[in-house]
């Protein structure tokens, strides 16, 4: 089986479970990791040790996809990058109404440099998407109810860690019903940073503006940390002039193992693809499988 070699560009929570991901696909091979720069001196995660670190992509001759686990706002840039050279992108960006506009920009890129990248590839946006898209199919006419948690949204807290005066940060997700969400923040702050305008820029900041926002300062985020997150998403609708159709999805997951999880499985899905950028409702379930078609026809149809 001829291997796909994906480098993972980040590593944090996300870039950690992607490491473990890619060890257990039959048909992928890690090239490589691309880190910041780190202090001298300091100690390389064990699970590091056989693993080629590096600072830029470039050193990772032969990669044919890069899944990108940096955050969001970082995307584009970074995509853009390494489309640039021809290598395919994965990334799980996370601001829903920026999406759109992340797709044209980096389509352009993408067709430009015969390159293939998959945006938004997480649980939510990403396979919450897809299952929205089949609620859609199924029931036409209706109001589909998205309810996040409760649990710790990523997206969320490394968008507080980006806040001058954070030191440390946690975001909860907590679902108050019918699509409506509370955001519950906890703050370690710097030396000398002040909490009110702390809380003050974090309520203004695009991801939490349109949500009801509690900011807590403490002394230890540790201490709260919890990667546990979840979704029930519900679906009351028509099929035909058939009225109260009532659909329903739920999970209970690892936030960071099932982001990277997704990410790896569409880093399979991008080489099946004419250069240009999607979201992962555009592409065929099967694109994102390891397997022979006919087989997965026979178990799963």
């Amino acid at each position: 089986m001829k291997k796909i070699k994906v480098a993972i560009v980040g590593y944090g929570n996300v870039g950690r479970c992607a490491l473990e991901a890619i060890q257990q696909e039959p048909d992928m091979e890690l090239t490589g990791i691309v880190r910041r720069t780190q202090s001298a001196g300091a100690v390389q995660p064990s699970e590091l040790r056989d693993v080629k670190i590096v600072s830029s992509i470039q050193d990772l001759p032969g990669t044919h996809v890069a899944i990108l686990c940096g955050p969001t706002r970082s995307i584009k840039k970074t995509a853009s990058e390494i489309l640039a050279m021809g290598i395919n992108t994965v990334d799980s960006f996370a601001i829903h109404p920026k999406i759109p506009a992340l797709r044209s920009d980096l389509d352009e890129v993408a067709k430009k440099h015969k390159a293939v990248s998959i945006i938004a590839a997480g649980w939510d946006p990403g396979i919450d998407s897809v299952i929205r898209g089949w609620f859609l199919a199924m029931a036409p006419k209706g109001i589909t109810y998205t309810n996040y948690g409760p649990g710790m949204s990523m997206g969320h807290t490394v968008a507080v860690k980006a806040i001058k005066g954070v030191k440390n940060a946690l975001s909860i997700t907590v679902p108050a019903g019918m699509g409506i969400h509370r955001r519950m923040v906890y703050v370690e702050l710097e030396q000398g940073a002040l909490f009110e305008q702390v809380e003050k820029a974090i309520k203004e900041d695009p991801y939490f503006i349109k949500d009801r926002t509690y900011v807590t300062q403490v002394e230890n985020i540790d201490s709260l940390l919890d990667t546990g997150h979840g979704v029930l998403m519900e679906r009351c609708g028509v099929s035909g002039v058939t009225h109260n159709q009532s659909l329903k999805f739920q999970i209970r997951v690892n936030n960071p193992a099932l982001t990277s999880q997704v990410m790896v499985s569409s880093a399979r899905a991008t080489l099946k693809q004419d250069p240009g950028c999607y979201t992962m409702i555009e592409i065929p379930v099967i694109d994102y499988l390891c397997g022979d078609i006919n087989t997965f026809v026979k178990s799963l149809v």
